[in-house]
């Protein structure tokens, strides 16, 4: 069998990242990249070993899939050029700046009959690989994603560039519909919100809290869940963490009636489970997961509807911060 041909679109950081790993994986062919920078695209060209193509269209005539890492504005045109050329299409998150944009894309995909992914890489941190096996109907989580201040992404509001990220996490941990959104933010670098905390009400009565800023002195990117059994706590920068699951032979009761009984500690009632997985880069991940959808064989990749999903509640979310605090985003 070929290997599959792949294009990437746009060569800043994530692309540049792309292409590299691209040149590596198995059963794919990277053909090429195209930057509307020609000096930067083939400087990059130049360092990974591929080729510089000055226009788009003889790259994707070339390409059996396209990885789309423009700045969010673009994605609608550059994906949708990529589909009717007969691409599969990866577009970096998110999926578009608009509903109407994204569900314009998912037209065009179904009806060629092609596959179109969102790079929700968050996915494939180790720690969210690792805790996967234990989650049984988590009730609470709390995100915590903050980032020292860089031009890129900034522009869309943070909702779109951060918080994203930990949307779709949420929805994909959650087995239930989003009930309610209430959420505030603030601009402080830009002029859209460059910070924001937003409380989502699943309809099966869990709750997630979450908060991001790109204007932070410190970076964190962490992640907690409570649920019946225990509690997780994921160093998502790291790629790992721990799950405090309570001990099968422990009787709540019993804990209650002890009261403050010398013997009983923490360790007595609950065991300190290690969360890790195999070592893996996540950007490759996707990219053997995106492979592997086109291929047929069993992927774990995001697709364009899971984009709209996340897309919809960060511009609810949007939409809750302006109409509360009359902040444009």
């Amino acid at each position: 069998m070929s290997p599959l041909r792949f294009g990437v679109i746009g060569t800043g950081h994530l692309g540049s990242a792309h292409a590299r790993i691209l040149s590596e994986i198995p059963d794919v062919e990277l053909v090429g990249i195209h930057d509307a920078d020609a000096t930067i695209g083939t400087a990059v060209a130049e360092r990974i070993g591929t080729t510089h193509f000055g226009e788009l269209g003889a790259l994707l005539d070339r390409s059996d899939a396209a990885i789309v890492a423009v700045t969010t504005s673009a994605h609608h045109a550059v994906a949708g050029d990529a589909l009717d050329s007969g691409c599969h299409v990866l577009v970096e998150k998110p999926l578009t700046p608009t509903i109407e944009e994204a569900d314009d894309l998912i037209e065009k995909a179904d009806r060629n009959g092609l596959f179109l992914g969102v790079g929700h890489v968050e996915r494939f941190n180790p720690a969210i690989r690792a805790c996967r096996p234990y989650l049984k109907d988590p009730r609470f989580l709390a995100c915590q994603r903050l980032a020292t201040f860089q031009p890129r992404g900034t522009d869309v509001p943070v909702m779109l560039d951060l918080m994203i990220h930990d949307i779709d996490l949420v929805l994909g941990l959650v087995d239930s519909e989003v009930e309610s959104v209430h959420a505030i933010g603030v601009p402080l670098l830009t002029d859209s919100v460059d910070m924001a905390n937003a409380r989502i009400v699943f309809g099966n009565g869990a709750v997630a809290d979450i908060s991001a800023s790109r204007a932070s002195a410190v970076r964190a990117r962490e992640l907690r869940l409570f649920q019946p059994s225990g509690y997780f706590s994921l160093d998502l920068a790291a790629g790992r963490g721990e799950y405090l699951r309570r001990r099968d032979d422990a009787d709540p009761a019993e804990v209650f009636r002890a009261g403050g009984a010398p013997e009983l500690s923490l360790a007595t009632i609950v065991e300190r489970v290690p969360l890790e997985a195999e070592p893996a880069e996540p950007l490759r991940l996707e990219l053997e997961a995106f492979r592997d959808v086109i291929l047929g064989r069993p992927s774990d990749a995001a697709t364009a509807r899971d984009g709209r999903a996340a897309l919809e509640v960060a511009l609810r979310i949007g939409h809750e911060i302006e109409r509360s605090a009359h902040v444009p985003v």
